[in-house]
């Protein structure tokens, strides 16, 4: 993808950024739905759960923002490089470091999902970095979508007040969420692509997603081991203060991605 080049476009039915969504639509559905995205959006989530979230989240967001610093002048990243108003990583950095004490880099815990997911990102930032177009706009816009919601509901279920420990969900940067995504979109329409650039950065989009499917399961797997399944009993009262609606939708984040974990579900 290295000879992509971008001028503005009018949008169309044909933009990228329609495109990715008709592609993603299915396995979209699947991240909503997966465990632990269900029980996040009822509000049952402990502190051990989001830490490990977090941690799986600064994992993605490290490897995905050094290759877009890495690759900033590539014709197909330079359009869509917002590092002042998107990256997320110094505000991971809070949080963990609130959760973990200033020692938090020694208490970094993942899955093997989550090496998958920086592996590839690593992958792609070298050999095809236009592909990485898509994991930025699945995650930030995903991010920018549901990161205040979400971060009332983690405020609320772990207790946290102000910014302490959910900076990740804060955009400081962007006064204007909606407008900012409009003016994402807007960007990363106008980049060139052929045929084939397009089809494989509409395949990358929901390899994506699938990467993000695989994190949340993992981090399942290792929340029923700990016994800290988000799906006790202990959790079914404090579920009945939240909703579930669609527009607690993620990020991955974040998601957590939440989490980002950036969820990496994104709202368009």
């Amino acid at each position: 993808m290295d000879s992509m080049t971008s001028k503005p476009r009018e949008a169309t039915g044909s933009d990228l950024s329609e495109q990715i969504k008709a592609a993603t639509k299915d396995v979209h559905v699947r991240a909503e739905n997966t465990q632990l995205m269900l029980n996040y959006q009822k509000g049952l989530i402990t502190q051990t759960q989001y830490k490990l979230l977090l941690c799986s989240l600064y994992e993605i967001y490290r490897a995905l923002e050094e290759e877009l610093d890495r690759n900033a002048a590539h014709p197909a990243v330079q359009p869509v490089y917002f590092p002042q108003e998107l990256a997320r990583l110094e505000a991971l950095e809070r949080d963990l470091e609130h959760f973990f004490g200033p020692h938090w880099r020694t208490r970094i815990t993942v899955p093997a999902a989550t090496h998958r997911y920086t592996q590839r990102l690593r992958e792609i930032g070298k050999s095809s970095p236009g592909l990485l177009v898509a994991h930025a706009y699945t995650r930030y816009l995903g991010d920018l979508s549901g990161g205040q919601v979400l971060g009332k509901i983690t405020q609320k279920s772990l207790g946290l007040s102000g910014n302490r420990g959910v900076s990740f969900f804060s955009f400081p940067g962007v006064t204007s969420p909606n407008r900012f995504k409009q003016l994402y979109r807007s960007r990363m329409n106008s980049i060139e692509l052929t045929e084939q650039q397009r089809q494989d950065l509409l395949d990358e989009a929901t390899t994506a997603f699938e990467l993000n499917i695989e994190v949340f399961d993992d981090l399942q797997k290792m929340l029923s081991i700990t016994g800290e399944a988000s799906s006790d009993k202990g959790n079914e009262a404090k579920s009945k203060r939240f909703s579930s609606s669609p527009v607690l939708q993620f990020a991955l984040g974040v998601g957590l991605t939440l989490a980002t974990v950036g969820m990496g579900v994104y709202a368009f």
